[in-house]
């Protein structure tokens, strides 16, 4: 989740994501709870690792975009304290960068988030990080998902692979025959009706 200050700007404020944190475990026990480190939440280094340092609620797992600068120094401060990490991977380079990094065998998750906007772009990039990520041998689990009208083959290739899919109204306002979606609760059901077709849920 991204929590958000009074203003309705993303932030790393304790204040806010500790609420946050609180909010979602009071009503959802048992979820693990994961935030993002986005460098455009707060682009100055130093501030965004002390606000993470000083979060009380912190969160299982936290996105470190690999595509964002400094992230060495990022994760080792994730690692002292205890706070997982989530892979972003948007590229190969950002494969190639997680493969080169200290943390290549101790990421908790990778999440494949090509940023192409068009369906068969989004798709082959999906294709060439998940291959970058073979050659490195990282084992860590991967999710899959995209943006725009682009989410849904991206979704499709990662159930394809039999890798785990995100949905929500962060990636796209709209459902795969372009109709506007009344929700995440909507996204969510057509995803799940999806995974269904691959064989990936019960029926």
């Amino acid at each position: 989740m991204h929590p958000r200050g009074h203003d309705g700007t993303e932030t790393l404020e304790p204040d806010a994501c500790d609420a946050a944190g609180r909010a979602i475990r009071e009503g959802c026990p048992g979820v693990p709870l994961g935030f993002s480190t986005a460098s455009w939440i707060d682009a100055d280094q130093s501030r965004r690792l002390e606000l993470i340092s000083t979060w009380v609620e912190r969160p299982d797992f936290v996105s470190v975009n690999f595509a964002d600068p400094d992230v060495a120094e990022l994760c080792d401060l994730l690692h002292r304290i205890g706070i997982g990490i989530e892979a972003g991977i948007w590229t190969i380079a950002d494969a190639e960068a997680l493969a080169d990094s200290a943390y290549a065998r101790r990421v908790v998750r990778v999440l494949v988030e090509p940023q192409e906007p068009e369906p068969h772009d989004a798709e082959a990039a999906a294709a060439m990080i998940g291959a970058a990520l073979d050659r490195a041998n990282i084992e860590a689990p991967r999710l899959y998902h995209g943006y725009g009208m682009a989410t849904w083959r991206v979704i499709e290739f990662g159930l394809d692979g039999g890798w785990d899919i995100r949905v929500g109204l962060e990636d796209t306002l709209e459902l795969p025959d372009g109709t506007p979606a009344s929700g995440n609760a909507e996204l969510v059901a057509t995803a799940v009706g999806i995974a269904r077709k691959h064989r990936r849920l019960p029926a």
